[in-house]
């Protein structure tokens, strides 16, 4: 099937209240313009520079989320146009965020990413780090970061099961915060696990070689 026959039944397929961001790493531009012809507008990257490349290109009504580990010396190039970072995953880069923000006079939406899998190639906060974050004096001043929700990715794995926990446990976190701090964004669940992850409440998925088929490195 084609881009464009992808993107249609997936969206056809997905429930109403949750997001696709259609992960189009290492994808060319020709490729992501056939998904954008059928309509879609949200497009997610992991690394910062192809993301900027990707958007001196292509039509600016395009929402690029950027979903990959950031490094804080990267984030200058995407602070004029990037609409969600789901990947904050140090006070560090949060206040380096909220920065270059200032610096474009933007407020950029962020998730903090929750370690909640077993693998330590994964990057993110846990539960403590988190709240305490949130709960920080430096945070509350912030006038240029909005932190939305949370965002979480689950231990590669056949195992549904541990896949389900991990999500479970997110939704867990995401629940007993969101009301403080009006939570919106739960982002769980990628090309091979998204099902799952949305029966456990995520209402935004990163689906990339379901889409565009499998990458080319």
């Amino acid at each position: 099937m084609s881009v464009s026959e992808n993107i249609k039944e997936f969206k056809n397929n997905l429930p109403e209240d949750v997001t696709l961001v259609a992960v189009s790493k290492t994808k060319p531009v020709s490729e992501i313009m056939e998904a954008y012809n059928t309509g879609h507008r949200i497009f997610g990257e992991n690394k910062v520079q192809e993301m900027e490349a990707k958007w001196e290109e292509m039509p600016k009504d395009i929402e690029w989320h950027m979903i990959g580990h950031v490094q804080r010396n990267k984030v200058k190039y995407m602070a004029p146009f990037v609409s969600l970072i789901h990947s904050v995953d140090s006070k560090r880069l949060l206040k380096e965020v909220n920065k270059q923000a200032k610096k474009v006079d933007r407020v950029i939406d962020c998730l903090l990413q929750i370690k909640i899998a077993e693998e330590d190639s994964k990057f993110g906060l846990d539960k403590n780090e988190a709240l305490e974050l949130l709960a920080s004096e430096a945070f509350q001043k912030y006038e240029n970061v909005r932190v939305i929700g949370l965002m979480g990715m689950a231990t590669f794995t056949d195992n549904e099961n541990q896949i389900s926990e991990e999500f479970k446990k997110l939704k867990q976190i995401y629940d007993s915060v969101k009301d403080d701090y009006n939570f919106t964004h739960l982002s769980m669940g990628m090309s091979g696990d998204y099902s799952i992850a949305i029966k456990h409440g995520s209402n935004i998925v990163r689906v990339g070689s379901a889409i565009f088929g499998e990458r080319n490195y």
